[in-house]
């Protein structure tokens, strides 16, 4: 009697008897079919095919089977040997034996990694974690590959796909690659193991054609109804150019309009017309700042028919607000699948670079689509490089239609200035302007006077706040530090005065800019806002007058951004520029080229047109030299000959180092309660993790020494969790951390 062939699965069910579990060839195929599916955008289906084919192939050794079988306490009828259970590496192996000329080491990538993550080739920074070692000594996986049919075994290598021909950079393609595969492994794997929530992800969202429609008629409402001002009129020709440019063949678009002239809702009319011409999958709205996403994402759910068409991913969306983040969009975060995607710079450029699967997986759903880098001015120096280049890969290779969008626009173009050349850059040919007369637009635009305090020599705090008070108005002050913020806050009157900085959780920040629109609204009396840089890109406030502490060009045109905002002072609003008596380190190069600038007579009337902006970003760039745009050495470290370390670019790539602070939950309203939930949970709840989300405040190391050395911090969950007292929480000043003590140099490494 022939002997039956055994059974190889893939994934089992608790309580479900081996007949019902998941075959293992069935999940190879399931994987496979979808990460074709998501690759063949840029035109690698075969590639991914054949990565998802193979990626489980070490499934089929019996050491796994039986571990699947003792999981659910049932007798296994393989015989085995005892020993540690690795199943992603025999698919690689596999790749060793067939393929050559590399194409081995980038299957191997794919295939090792698609639960570890992506690793460094090489081991001298990551030790075994690294792939070398892993792909040492391929025969340990024979008697693996001796179970698995034919029919998946033996495939041909396929061939080079065409980006790679055209000059695709390897290593992004690797990574773009490996999410297609893992997000297909993912999503297989949830199909059989959870219907329900998969059942969830099958809800089909409004489709961007519909969202056009009800777009337009929302904006053409917006237009009926919009008093007759110069500023609307301006916002009426800014969304006519947009809806225009959208018929245009794709580019590197920029969209440069000054501050107030609603770049927002035409962004937005460009994208989705832009989207349909080129049958694009999403539109992405890549933002600096939390506080502007949340303002956006605001923005365009009040649109009728969007309600439920935008996914906002940031680390402060909170998962009781049903309005904001359903179970639904909750999913979508994990691949982002939905049609409209608002999230930060940080989440967006870290993903690219990253190297765990959890991150990776959403990047296939980056290609092909319209991608709007809102305040581009924002895009961080020390990163810049390698930000172009990913940007520009996205652009040549990926069918994005990159659109960088801001009325201070940075060149990222491979010009050539004071022998410094930008490498990574855009070819100039590449670039499309949206808006045909920038300079002219944003000279009609202007509505500010702009003018220095006392010829930008150094003033004192008292002098400043005369000088603020004998404006009889309102006034927005924004200066560099948070300490100068809290300072200058407190010499000004309290009844009249607010405060806003990162000291602030994100909760009361937003509380207190809704506080200042109503009381600009309502009140008769002067109102003093003392802010950090914070309110400076796209937040929505317009004051008659705005002080700004001496920084670079770009901060001070979006600081005189929220001057007269709406146009509707008799006259120009005022923005003075102030040298304060100390500057910050950071700030002191590109407030020094300002000065340049700003102590021209003839240049104070033009210094926010886009030549301007761009003659100083030019001289910024050369100042700053080509090291300083890529601080970390991520280009360096993804060059070379197939020699990548991912991990450690992953580790680098941090557009916010937070290496030297501590979150701790600020006791601000519904913080109290969260907290409490947490203390009561068995274990650390994820859920409640992120409704704190909110009321996080980052400290710096010498912070955290000195509030605990008053006592001020209760360790509430590990790891490092941390509340901080109500006596050390001001509701106007945020977390209050005062005191000139002496710190062992030991104690700063936190």
């Amino acid at each position: 009697m022939k002997k039956s062939k055994p059974k190889y699965y893939a994934h089992s069910l608790e309580d479900k008897p081996p007949e019902e579990w998941q075959l293992l060839e069935d999940h190879l195929r399931n994987v496979a079919r979808l990460a074709g599916e998501f690759a063949s955008s840029f035109g690698s289906d075969c590639w991914a095919e054949l990565a998802g084919l193979w990626h489980d192939i070490g499934k089929y050794s019996r050491e796994f089977q039986k571990k699947l079988y003792d999981a659910n306490g049932i007798e296994c009828y393989l015989e085995t040997k005892p020993g540690k259970v690795i199943h992603s590496q025999a698919g690689g192996h596999l790749a060793q034996q067939c393929m050559s000329n590399g194409m081995e080491r980038i299957f191997c990538w794919l295939i090792m990694g698609h639960h570890a993550g992506l690793a460094d080739f090489s081991s001298d920074k990551t030790g075994a974690k690294a792939l070398e070692p892993k792909m040492r000594n391929p025969e340990r996986s024979e008697s693996i590959l001796e179970n698995v049919p034919d029919k998946i075994k033996n495939k041909l290598s396929p061939d080079f796909p065409q980006l790679l021909k055209d000059g695709a950079d390897i290593s992004f393609f690797i990574r773009i690659l490996f999410s297609c595969v893992v997000d297909a492994d993912f999503l297989d794997t949830e199909a059989f193991m959870n219907s329900e929530k998969a059942a969830l992800r099958a809800e089909v969202y409004p489709a961007l054609d519909d969202l056009l429609i009800a777009l337009d008629k929302h904006l053409d409402d917006l237009c009926q109804s919009a008093e007759p001002t110069d500023v609307n009129r301006i916002r009426a020709e800014v969304l006519e150019q947009c809806r225009q440019s959208a018929d245009l063949n794709p580019a590197v678009f920029t969209l440069t309009v000054p501050t107030g002239g609603g770049k927002t809702l035409s962004s937005l009319a460009f994208a989705l017309r832009h989207a349909k011409k080129q049958s694009k999958g999403r539109i992405i709205y890549v933002i600096p700042y939390t506080s502007i996403i949340e303002q956006t994402a605001q923005v365009f759910r009040k649109i009728p028919g969007f309600e439920n068409a935008v996914l906002e991913h940031h680390c402060n969306v909170v998962s009781n607000d049903e309005s904001k983040e359903s179970i639904r969009s909750r999913l979508a975060s994990e691949n982002w699948d939905a049609p409209i995607i608002v999230t930060t710079a940080v989440q967006f450029f870290e993903s690219l670079f990253a190297c765990k699967t959890s991150r990776c997986r959403k990047l296939h759903n980056i290609t092909h689509s319209v991608i709007i880098f809102d305040e581009a001015q924002c895009l961080p120096p020390s990163y810049l490089r390698p930000v172009v280049f990913a940007i520009r890969e996205l652009y040549r290779h990926y069918g994005v239609t990159p659109v960088l969008c801001t009325a201070t626009q940075p060149v990222l173009t491979q010009t050539k200035q004071f022998d410094f050349k930008f490498k990574e850059g855009f070819d100039p040919a590449e670039v499309v302007p949206i808006i045909s007369n920038p300079e002219t637009l944003t000279d009609n635009l202007k509505r500010v006077e702009l003018t220095n305090h006392a010829d930008l020599r150094p003033v004192s705090y008292d002098e400043l706040v005369g000088a603020i008070q004998a404006e009889n108005q309102s006034v927005l002050c924004i200066v560099n530090k948070k300490d100068d913020c809290r300072t200058l806050a407190k010499l000004l009157p309290e009844e009249y005065t607010l405060h806003l900085s990162t000291n602030m959780c994100a909760a009361h920040r937003l509380q207190t800019i809704e506080n200042i629109r109503k009381r600009l609204k309502t009140e008769a009396k002067p109102l003093y806002v003392v802010s950090t840089s914070l309110v400076e890109a796209g937040v929505d406030l317009d004051f008659p007058v705005v002080y700004r502490a001496l920084s670079g060009l770009d901060s001070i045109a979006q600081a005189a951004g929220r001057c007269n905002r709406e146009g509707r002072l008799p006259n120009y609003g005022k923005t003075v520029i102030f040298l304060p008596e100390k500057q910050p380190g950071y700030v002191q190069a590109p407030a020094s080229l300002a000065l340049e600038y700003l102590l021209k007579p003839d240049q104070l009337k033009t210094i926010f047109l886009p030549k301007t902006i761009e003659s100083y970003f030019k001289q910024r760039f050369f100042q700053l030299g080509d090291h300083a745009l890529d601080e970390k050495q991520i280009l360096r470290l993804l060059g070379g000959n197939l020699d990548f370390y991912f991990r450690t670019v992953a580790e680098r790539f941090r557009l916010i180092d937070d290496d030297w602070q501590l979150p701790v939950i600020a006791p601000y309203e519904e913080a109290i309660f969260f907290v409490d939930e947490l203390k009561r949970a068995p274990h650390l709840n994820r859920k409640i993790i992120r409704k704190l989300q909110r009321y996080l405040v980052n400290i710096s190391c010498k912070e955290r020494i000195l509030l605990e050395r008053e006592g001020a911090l209760e360790l509430i969950s590990l790891p490092e969790i941390f509340q901080l007292n109500a006596h050390f929480y001001d509701l106007k000043y945020g977390v209050i951390a005062e005191g000139s003590i002496n710190i062992n140099p030991e104690e700063l490494i936190c």
